[in-house]
């Protein structure tokens, strides 16, 4: 069950705008398995996919953020998945090195895409990490998630890239296989997050970090209801996250529903396709 803590009902949430780097489906698939969402046998329909996306980009416009689109390349279906490409902060990247070699081409597509639009400081990663896949920025701290595909070395060299301190989360749960999957955000200083997908350490560091947070049951985790993104007002979340939904409306957010069930086939929501670029 979602764990409700009692708010002031004339609580005022701010929306601010944002820059988000997309990448459009056309060539989405499951041809392999590299987390337990993906079934190469039940496959995926890419033009579902390219719907379902659309509505998501049409969100974002809709509530007045800027998005900016990087081409697909045919033979990386998970190319869509934008969030995993690079960790962008204060007008710096640090790049992505992808776990598996399915995707391993994807980490310099989307350098290059940042050399070539405006950002001349792209760190090339040592070590593995899979972006806004195991970052996730707040406004004084950078969570890391290691455990399945993020190294700890690259927190540490992330930390000195960025000049920003970075805590390590260890998740535990193979069907949340990345941060962005077990936790967002709520604007700059809170998060919400499903205590199941940790270890307990790590749990008891987020309790510690975010006595407030909202912590969402497993039936709403297990439709990738935290795969969400927050501009501080505005959540826009899977549709399916019922009861989430209803926890963050009642703590004064707005909740913006989409379908994105084609694209959870291979384990992403709103989150994995949107990559934050944080000037």
């Amino acid at each position: 069950m979602t764990v409700m803590p009692a708010i002031e009902p004339s609580v005022v949430r701010t929306a601010l705008r944002k820059r988000y780097l997309m990448c459009r489906p056309e060539h989405f698939a499951v041809t392999y398995a590299i987390n337990p969402w993906m079934d190469p046998a039940a496959g995926a329909d890419a033009g579902t996919a390219v719907r379902q996306w659309e509505e998501l980009r049409a969100a974002y416009l809709a509530l007045g953020h800027e998005v900016s689109l990087i081409d697909p390349i045919e033979g990386l279906p998970d190319m869509v998945f934008a969030a995993n490409g690079a960790l962008v902060v204060g007008g710096r990247v640090y790049g992505a090195k992808f776990t598996h070699a399915e995707r391993q081409a994807e980490g310099p597509a989307y350098a290059k895409w940042m050399l070539e639009n405006g950002f001349s400081e792209v760190l090339e990663p040592e070590h593995t990490n899979e972006g806004e896949g195991d970052f996730l920025t707040l406004d004084h701290v950078i969570l890391a998630g290691t455990g399945f595909r993020t190294e700890i070395a690259a927190h540490q060299e992330a930390q000195e890239f960025l000049g920003r301190p970075v805590v390590t989360l260890r998740l535990v749960d193979p069907r949340f296989y990345h941060l962005d999957t077990a936790l967002f955000p709520l604007g700059g200083d809170n998060v919400a997050y499903y205590p199941g997908a940790f270890s307990p350490g790590s749990r008891a560091v987020l309790e510690r970090l975010f006595p407030d947070a909202i912590l969402a049951g497993e039936q709403d985790a297990a439709v990738l209801g935290l795969n969400a993104v927050c501009d501080g007002r505005n959540v826009v979340i899977n549709a399916e996250a019922a009861e989430l939904i209803g926890t963050l409306r009642a703590h004064g957010y707005e909740p913006v529903p989409i379908d994105l069930s084609e694209l959870r086939k291979a384990g992403g929501g709103p989150k994995c396709c949107t990559l934050e670029l944080r000037s």
